[in-house]
């Protein structure tokens, strides 16, 4: 066999083991998306109602008054198009691009980020981070076919998952409401902490709100992170902003998120804007009166 010869076999190879990659990859985001849906069972007919805000610290009851519409049924899956910055440590200095597709299913406490990030050389990471059926997970894949590193099945893995779910709510707002399972405690007239449990892992985070009533910004002292090869916590806090009108709510469009350092310097990671959004709603009981955004 000519050196030609077994250049082309060996192109055709390795053409062949990346397609087979890439479909195993899309494959697993793909059924981590379809279990995710699969295990929400909301109850039809269920509807926002101000009424019952009354008990609520006061800047929650503000803020839900402004992010949700009375009377709207409530969110079951929220499907997001994001692009924007991310890196990989606190220390790093390399930034890279990135694209994502989101889906959070506030019913069944779950989300599913599919994201792909430019590296130099023309070369791309899929990441795939989730929290489905109370287990978190995540996954690395170099040109979205070859894995190389994976994470799950940790306790660890489940709290800092689920506290991302939490933190991203202001995206899905009703998931923020006390039938979606969230218990707030007041903190004073323009914070208050939520509180999240799901199976045997729960999470708290102190939200802040400004005049307008909407979230800028939450903070917990502890979420668990992977840190040079193990977990640990460490404070970490994120900001929203750029607030505009969708499907009936006013959502942030822009956000970030960073960790403390342990300097106690607050060191952003990942910075986002939502360039698409698209909601489905529990759906009605048979005759009940319709919901026009």
């Amino acid at each position: 066999m000519s050196g030609w010869t077994m250049a082309a076999v060996a192109a055709a190879a390795a053409v062949t083991l990346l397609a087979a990659g890439r479909w195993r990859e899309a494959a697993q985001a793909d059924g981590l998306r379809t279990k995710l849906e699969e295990s929400a069972r909301p109850k039809a007919g269920r509807r926002v109602d101000f009424s019952t805000f009354d008990d609520l610290p006061a800047p929650v009851a503000r803020y839900l008054r402004v992010a949700l519409a009375d009377g709207q049924p409530l969110i079951r899956t929220a499907r997001m198009r994001q692009s924007g910055r991310l890196r990989t440590a606190t220390d790093s200095a390399r930034w890279m691009s990135f694209r994502a597709q989101h889906l959070a299913v506030p019913p069944a406490i779950g989300f599913v980020w599919d994201a792909t990030a430019q590296m130099p050389l023309g070369l791309h990471v899929r990441v795939l981070d989730s929290y489905v059926g109370s287990v978190g997970g995540g996954r690395i894949s170099v040109l979205s076919a070859l894995p190389v590193a994976t994470a799950d099945r940790a306790p660890e893995l489940d709290s800092g998952a689920l506290h991302r779910y939490l933190a991203e709510a202001v995206w899905y707002p009703s998931a923020l409401l006390p039938e979606s399972g969230v218990i707030w405690s007041a903190v004073d007239d323009r914070s208050a902490t939520a509180t999240l449990g799901d199976g045997p892992t729960s999470v708290s985070l102190e939200f802040s709100f400004n005049d307008e009533n909407e979230v800028i910004a939450i903070y917990t002292p502890g979420r668990f992170g992977r840190f040079d090869g193990a977990y640990r916590q460490a404070g970490w806090e994120g900001h929203f902003s750029g607030y505009m009108e969708r499907a009936g709510m006013r959502l942030p469009s822009q956000g970030e998120v960073g960790w403390y350092d342990d300097a106690g310097v607050l060191q952003i990671v990942w910075i986002g804007t939502v360039e698409e959004a698209d909601y489905a709603f529990v759906p009605d009981e048979p005759g009940g009166p319709p919901f026009v955004p």
